[in-house]
């Protein structure tokens, strides 16, 4: 198993070498083929502590952080932050130093605010993972993402990837766009104007406005959903999905534009009928959104992991 791995944080995909995500995948490999037998849980971090610090709801993220962490033998903690200290005026740094001086191992954040993981991992001697940062960053989805397509592909070389959806406000694009530009992939964003955000221009990437055109010989389309839950963007959902939903929602017959193996991806959670279609969500001769989740559990353990025996 490869143990090369020089960081202590995780924080995003833009400081990972290609040789780094490499690294990461080949090991979550290995765990996701333990996860299959029998006995999933191994103890090489035995008496070690993982806190998880959410502060957006999340079912697959936090629940595969939890599952991970354990399934390596460690005690983990979710910290209930609306009965936290911070509901009391703490700030969250604050909350992370103390949390941080009981002497835990990992600490796995998520906030709403750009930079949160950074600002936090400049402070604390706790390995920091970020679980999603405002619109900044989710590594481990980019890395799962591509375990999903590498395990389907059999490589992330050369591979034309379109992403289509909210992407004014997406973290996961942006966190994929820096990882699969590591192995020369062409990308293309797809959305209305209103979904559209001027710092793609600078990751090299192509804008298209109609999906059709942008799926067109794709070998995977990551679907995104519209994040009602964040600010920073005028749109009526229910004066405008219905619109939105006959412009951009993926089916079947869309697909005939990409590659006849071409595979669907979405973060989750799912919007049906909204992102895509109920069919092409469950058919598994391209939608890989299960396989997504599974491999979430396995590339969750390789970096935990890796940062752990990093020191």
């Amino acid at each position: 198993m490869p143990t090369a791995f020089s960081h202590r944080h995780l924080i995003d995909t833009e400081a990972l070498s290609k040789a780094d995500i490499e690294t990461i995948l080949d090991l979550a490999h290995f765990y996701a083929k333990q996860n299959c037998s029998k006995n999933k849980k191994i103890d090489k971090f035995y008496g070690k502590t993982s806190v998880n610090l959410f502060f957006e709801n999340s079912t697959r993220t936090r629940t595969s952080f939890e599952i991970a962490a354990k399934r390596l033998g460690m005690d983990v903690v979710n910290i209930p932050v609306a009965q936290s200290s911070i509901s009391k005026g703490e700030s969250l740094l604050d909350t992370a130093l103390n949390i941080d001086a009981m002497a835990i191992d990992a600490l796995v954040v998520r906030h709403w605010e750009d930079g949160t993981a950074q600002s936090i991992a400049n402070r604390v001697k706790a390995h920091v993972i970020n679980a999603g940062d405002g619109k900044h960053a989710h590594p481990t989805q980019a890395l799962l993402d591509a375990m999903a397509i590498r395990n389907r592909k059999g490589t992330l070389d050369g591979l034309t990837v379109a992403i289509c959806g909210d992407l004014a406000r997406s973290r996961v694009a942006r966190s994929n766009i820096h990882l699969l530009k590591k192995f020369g992939a062409k990308i293309r964003i797809i959305a209305p104007d209103y979904f559209m955000s001027p710092d793609y221009a600078e990751m090299g990437v192509e804008t298209c406005g109609d999906l059709r055109e942008g799926i067109r010989d794709a070998d995977a389309i990551v679907m995104l959903r519209i994040q009602r839950e964040r600010e920073g963007l005028a749109f009526d959902f229910e004066a405008q999905v219905p619109d939105y939903v006959a412009s951009y929602r993926l089916n079947h017959d869309m697909l005939n534009a990409a590659k006849p193996d071409v595979l669907v991806l979405h973060p989750g959670p799912v919007n049906r009928g909204i992102e895509l279609t109920d069919e092409l969500a469950d058919d598994p001769k391209y939608s890989v959104i299960l396989d997504q989740v599974r491999l979430g559990v396995a590339v969750r353990m390789a970096v935990i992991d890796l940062l752990l025996s990093e020191g």
